[in-house]
C-alpha cells in the first residue's frame, strides 16, 4: 500500500448481523467488481443482489442507487474518515493510516496475514478492520461496526498497477436521478 498505485479485482461481499429479538443471525451477500486509484480514489460496483455504484474522485463520494434512480452526494474528506474506505483507497502511505487508526498485527488465518485497524476517534459507526494480504496484495476486509454488525469483503483476480481507462473515477449522475447532496 505505497504512494500512487491502481489496481482492479472483483469481490464478494457477506454481511452478517446480530441475532436480535429472538431471530437468527442474518447475512446478505453482493457481489461486484472494485477498481483503485491511491490516494483517494476508487469505484466499487455492486451488481448482485443489487445495482449500486459507489465513486470516490478524489474530492466528492457519489452513491448512486440503479433502482431508487437516486443519487447520494458526500464531501468526500467527510463521508470516509476513518472508514474501511480509507483503509483501501485514501492513505497514501503507512503514516497516513496511523493518523486514522491504531495498527497492529493480527494472527495468520485463511493463508492471509491479518493486521487490525481500530479507529482512533471512538465515536464512529466502525469499532475495527481487519486487513488481509496474501503477500504485498489487498485480498480482504473483515469489518465490525459500532452495531455489531460484520462485512467480509473477499477481493479476488486481484490486479496491481492495472491500466484504468481515464475516466474511470468520474461521476455523471443519470439523466432523470434524484441527486441527494449531503
Amino acid at each position: 500500500m505505497k504512494g500512487s498505485q491502481t489496481g482492479r479485482a472483483d469481490f464478494t461481499q457477506v454481511v452478517t448481523s446480530p441475532p436480535k429479538d429472538g431471530q437468527a443471525a442474518r447475512t446478505k451477500t453482493s457481489s461486484g467488481s472494485f477498481e483503485f486509484q491511491r490516494p483517494g480514489r476508487f469505484k466499487f460496483i455492486y451488481k448482485k443482489p443489487f445495482e449500486q455504484t459507489i465513486v470516490a474522485d478524489g474530492q466528492t463520494l457519489w452513491l448512486y442507487d440503479a433502482d431508487l434512480n437516486q443519487v447520494t452526494q458526500r464531501t468526500q474528506a467527510q463521508a470516509l474518515g476513518s472508514t474501511p474506505a480509507a483503509l483501501v483507497a485514501s492513505a497514501p502511505d503507512l503514516s497516513a493510516l496511523k493518523a486514522e487508526f491504531t495498527l497492529e498485527a493480527a494472527p495468520d488465518q485463511d493463508g492471509l496475514q491479518w493486521v487490525l485497524a481500530r479507529p482512533k476517534a471512538k465515536d464512529g459507526q466502525l469499532q475495527s478492520v481487519r486487513v488481509g494480504f496474501s503477500g504485498e496484495q489487498l485480498a480482504a476486509l473483515d469489518i465490525l461496526d459500532s452495531f455489531g454488525q460484520r462485512s467480509a469483503i473477499r477481493f479476488t483476480g486481484m490486479q496491481t498497477n492495472a491500466a484504468l481507462p481515464p475516466g474511470t473515477f468520474q461521476f455523471k449522475p443519470p439523466a432523470g436521478a434524484d441527486v441527494l447532496k449531503q
